[in-house]
């Protein structure tokens, strides 16, 4: 691997500025300063002193001999800019008036809405909307159930629902924490997709309960999106909804991880000149990602790859196996072998990690084989340093939009559920995954794959429509397709 093709190195040694300027790690302070000449100085000249730069100054108000101004900086951490604001406020002739910062800026009255799709500015709107006139599509759904598609919302709006048990790199949060997260998706769901999403978040952890939540109001929707709920329990809401819903659902954990992984993989293999049915690979973590994943890729054609939970290999008669683990057992790891994970990487041509920080070394990857592909996606930190990683991997992929090759599942659930939606299919078979994880590996040609290029850009527009495109192509090959799209 090219040096220019590494993740960014930290810099070892004496403290740096914070080099990411990004608007998730700034803080905007207004200070209340002695109106004096070289105040203003001594203050930014202090807050450069605690390796925290300075970025735009904005306001200027006098209040009795104080001058208050708007100073924006970057913080590396939460911590440090606690610690920074506590220091500014010791200063003589400085105050702290209050703080600020863009991410709870952003989330202020939550990040969505319901807006009208048709104006009421008359009595003739208000009776054509709703009483008496709104009697008619009721008779006529009632009629033929199949019409709500078409005279309601359900046609283009999906439910995304959580009971917070699993949320990425916060855990067991539980159901009003979780919302943001489920008002974020349904922002990405519109703005990539242009498929209108309701948030709900559920109390109750009980798989059975979850289901019938579901099943009681699904009517309404076209589509159910199930979001960070746990292992196992997350298999069983989503078999059973599969096996009782004429409406595709779909754990975006599961499945949207393993189609990037995959479209991510074939890239990678692209590069690195391995074919997929060659490639050995070794998962951190079969947990429900993990366990989409390995399913995905050996339908893809890996043929080698060995899992590892917390307990071990996953390997043929092993005890203590759920139901996944026995599938995988049986479907994966050729020749049953026993040993560690550290152990398997050994002529092994891929790591996959969605586990958690700190698994391996990253000098555990110098005894694979030539051109190692390391996937390190666990959030907030990876399973192995990326930067680290680097020195011993020609292709570094991670969860992090820190690094190049990001791993995220916004490539492909707006698509996916664009395309499903458009084509009204009854579920998102696997042939479909497989053929959005193609499509999306293909949106970047050949000749423009790199070591830090496997994986294209959420805003690459061409994104989006290639995965709706592939969901729908699948639907109308299968014959699972209700809805015959018209080529424009």
């Amino acid at each position: 691997m090219t040096a220019s093709t590494k993740p960014t190195a930290k810099s070892g040694g004496k403290k740096r500025h914070v080099e990411n300027h990004s608007a998730s790690n700034s803080l905007t302070i207004r200070l209340r300063i002695l109106d004096e000449p070289g105040m203003f100085g001594k203050v930014t000249t202090f807050i450069g002193s605690m390796n925290v730069d300075v970025g735009a100054v904005d306001g200027f108000r006098l209040v009795d001999g104080f001058v208050e101004r708007d100073i924006t900086v970057y913080v590396a951490s939460t911590k440090q800019g606690t610690e920074l604001v506590a220091a500014l406020g010791k200063i003589d002739g400085v105050s702290v008036v209050h703080t600020s910062d863009p991410i709870m800026r952003m989330h202020l009255g939550g990040k969505i809405e319901i807006a009208l799709r048709r104006p009421i500015n008359t009595r003739e709107d208000l009776s054509l909307a709703y009483t008496p006139s709104v009697a008619i599509p009721c008779m006529e759904i009632h009629a033929d159930p199949s019409k709500a598609y078409n005279l309601t919302m359900k046609g283009n709006t999906i439910l995304i629902v959580s009971d917070g048990s699993r949320v990425l790199a916060l855990g067991n949060i539980g159901a009003k924490a979780a919302l943001p997260v489920m008002e974020g998706k349904a922002m990405l769901f519109k703005r990539f997709g242009n498929v209108n999403a309701v948030p709900i978040v559920l109390e109750s952890q009980d798989p059975d309960s979850i289901i019938r939540t579901i099943k009681d109001i699904a009517p309404g929707f076209g589509g159910i999106n199930l979001e960070d709920i746990a292992s196992p329990g997350c298999w069983k809401v989503e078999r059973v909804l599969k096996e009782q819903l004429d409406i595709p659902v779909f754990h975006d954990d599961q499945h949207g991880t393993a189609v990037v992984v995959l479209a991510g993989t074939i890239n990678a293999a692209k590069i690195v000149k391995k074919q997929l049915r060659n490639l050995r690979v070794v998962v951190s973590g079969v947990g429900a990602a993990g366990m989409a994943c390995c399913r995905l890729l050996i339908a893809a054609g890996v043929k080698h790859l060995v899992g590892f939970n917390k307990d071990g290999a996953i390997y043929r008669g092993r005890e203590g196996m759920n139901a996944e683990e026995q599938w995988l057992a049986l479907n994966s790891n050729p020749k049953n072998v026993k040993v560690t994970m550290r152990q398997a990487l050994k002529g092994a041509d891929m790591f996959l990690g969605l586990s958690v920080k700190g698994v391996i070394d990253a000098v555990d990857l110098k005894v694979m084989r030539r051109d190692p592909i390391v996937f390190a996606l666990a959030n907030p930190e990876a399973e192995v340093d990326p930067e680290e990683a680097a020195e011993y991997a020609r292709i570094v992929a991670t969860g992090s939009s820190q690094y190049p090759n990001q791993i995220n599942n916004a490539l492909v659930f707006p698509g996916i559920f664009r395309g499903a939606l458009d084509c009204r299919v009854p579920n998102i078979t696997e042939e479909m995954k497989m053929e959005a994880a193609r499509a999306l590996a293909a949106v970047i040609p050949p000749q423009s794959l790199r070591d830090d290029f496997i994986i294209p850009s959420i805003f690459e527009e061409k994104v989006h429509l290639a995965v709706a495109a592939a969901v729908a192509r699948v639907a109308h090959q299968t014959g699972t397709a209700r809805r015959v799209l018209r080529k424009s």
